[in-house]
């Protein structure tokens, strides 16, 4: 198939949309964060996190509806490079089997980044301003070594809270993503 007629296909699209997923999601979880992490002051970091997040949960929420639109389903037969398929689309891959093994894990990819988008992002901003606030009543980082008052002891542990539910959560995005990636590869 020459390379220009290969735009009119979906699984191009289907492909670069997968490609886009997993590798913004690895760069994010396991390199950018990590290294930002390490490399800038707490406040900095937490800025840049704030600033980071809402696009990226965005783009991770979105890329999963394209891969269902995309979705390449299953090849019946060839002829002269070009190619039949069946169950392709949305509709394909809520179907038969196609539902467990690439529907289910689409839609924790989506599900994950959207609970991530709309609940524990907005909660966890939330307790950080909290905790900046408490930090000028308090006269003490949340990080100062030493007790904390007990509003700021609280609004630390809220914090980890949220924070490690939000990281299990898009975790279990990274591995659905990982898994369908097999999937994705015995249908083409």
């Amino acid at each position: 198939m020459p390379a220009l007629a290969s735009l009119s296909d979906p699984k191009v699209y289907h492909i670069l949309t997968y490609g886009t997923l997993l590798g913004s999601n690895l760069y994010q979880t396991f390199l950018n964060g990590p290294v930002s992490y390490k490399a800038l002051p707490r406040a900095s970091f937490s800025t840049l996190q704030q600033a980071i997040f809402p696009p990226y949960f965005s783009l991770q929420s979105a890329l999963p509806i394209l891969l269902a639109l995309t979705w390449p389903g299953d090849k019946i037969a060839g002829v002269a490079g070009r190619e039949l398929r069946k169950d392709s689309g949305w509709a394909g891959i809520l179907s038969g089997d196609n539902f467990w093994v690439a529907g289910v894990p689409v839609a924790l990819m989506f599900l994950t980044s959207a609970v991530n988008l709309v609940w524990f992002g907005p909660a966890t901003t939330k307790i950080l301003r909290e905790r900046k606030h408490q930090e000028t009543r308090d006269g003490k980082r949340y990080w100062d070594k030493g007790d904390h008052s007990v509003e700021m002891t609280k609004l630390n542990k809220n914090f980890n809270i949220l924070h490690g539910i939000a990281s299990a959560t898009n975790l279990v995005g990274t591995f659905a993503a990982l898994y369908y990636g097999a999937v994705l590869a015995e249908r083409i």
